[in-house]
């Protein structure tokens, strides 16, 4: 038999084998996945990224309005529908009425002051169903067509289990303030929040992986250990922010720069056992959080500085975080100094998530991409 010659050209994501008389398609390998669907993958992780940036605006107005403690029951597969009619609705509203924020708090109110306050906590209820309906569907189609690649598949349920359980935490933090004390547990609270955020911080850097994939940039080795410091100190700021609304510690000493008639209170720490003031004492609290500010301006200024001397893509990313952190210093002294009215309030905790976002970017470009092989890897001349 003669010499068979085989010619093979490639057609869409399948090789076109000739030979003599013979001309088939053969699969090709399924880890070369055509740019637009890793394209289509990373459009779809920084959707579900903008509904949980949405997600947790939502959960700051509820907290801010009073409202997470309307809701006194959880149904997470049934629960789509709000009450139908004014029989469902009184229904609801005696359910209410049998725990402590009605009973030491808002007794006495109406239907419709109830009504309110339920839009609220339902609608945030209902917008993280959407989101894990957002997140599972796309999942589900993007592992069956190849798009999300077979060693990546554990990643995604990894995720899928992180937004699920943050919907349980969020039930756990309700529960804590259906017993005795009408408020929410702090430390509750804070976990939910900073969950809330970490798969934030997931999503994007899981969106920005895919879209850039192998692009053969060069991380800024240079700014890795600033912009780890950085985005790590922009995390710490978060969670003590938590507690200060945890525990209403904004409505109380309004003042600024000065707090308790003095730049340093002198009733710090003055609980028993001391570390404890970190977590449940008004002034302490609210100090650390003023401190974590400071401090954060000063690093970021020295982050901007080191990018200003590095240069490229690192350049704008430091400047910007700067000035995000800068924008959301002076929204949370105007939160202060105003007593936390509903909207700046709100506004506050979406510029944190702005700050969180640009730290992160930040921390991606020192990163991402190989050690060493472009100037901006390099460590500059001091």
């Amino acid at each position: 038999m003669g010499k068979l010659i085989l010619n093979l050209r490639v057609c869409g994501n399948r090789r076109v084998v000739r030979g003599a008389g013979l001309s088939y398609l053969r699969p090709m390998n399924t880890m070369q996945i055509p740019d637009r669907s890793r394209r289509a993958v990373a459009t779809w992780l920084f959707m579900v990224a903008a509904l949980v940036f949405i997600m947790v605006v939502v959960g700051g107005i509820t907290r801010l309005t009073e409202s997470g403690l309307s809701m006194t029951d959880w149904h997470p597969v049934t629960g789509w529908l709000p009450p139908i009619g004014e029989a469902a609705w009184l229904a609801e509203f005696e359910k209410y009425k049998a725990f402590p924020e009605y009973q030491k708090i808002n007794r006495g109110m109406s239907l419709e002051d109830f009504q309110m306050i339920f839009a609220w906590e339902y609608g945030h209820r209902l917008l993280g169903r959407i989101i894990g309906l957002a997140f599972f569907l796309p999942m589900a189609f993007f592992m069956i067509s190849g798009a999300i690649r077979r060693r990546e598949i554990p990643w995604f349920l990894f995720l899928l289990v992180a937004g699920g359980s943050q919907g349980a935490l969020g039930w756990f933090m309700v529960q804590s303030g259906l017993v005795d004390r009408p408020d929410v547990s702090q430390y509750r609270l804070a976990a939910h929040l900073t969950l809330a955020f970490v798969i934030y911080a997931l999503l994007l850097l899981t969106a920005w992986r895919v879209r850039e994939g192998n692009s053969g940039r060069a991380a800024v080795v240079a700014m890795r250990g600033p912009a780890t410091v950085l985005a790590g100190l922009v995390l710490l700021q978060i969670v003590i922010g938590a507690f200060v609304a945890g525990i209403n510690a904004g409505h109380i000493y309004n003042t600024w720069p000065m707090m308790d008639g003095a730049l340093i209170p002198d009733a710090l720490f003055a609980t028993s056992p001391a570390w404890l003031a970190l977590f449940e004492d008004h002034l302490t609290v609210q100090f650390m959080h003023r401190l974590g500010a400071y401090l954060l301006i000063i690093v970021a200024v020295l982050v901007m500085l080191r990018g200003r001397r590095i240069g490229g893509r690192v350049k704008p990313a430091a400047m910007g975080t700067l000035h995000a952190i800068l924008l959301q210093v002076l929204l949370g002294i105007a939160t202060l100094v105003m007593v936390v009215p509903v909207w700046i309030g709100a506004l506050h905790q979406a510029t944190a998530l702005v700050v969180w976002t640009a730290a992160l970017w930040l921390a991606r470009l020192a990163w991402s991409g190989a050690r060493s092989g472009a100037s901006e890897a390099a460590v500059p001349a001091d």
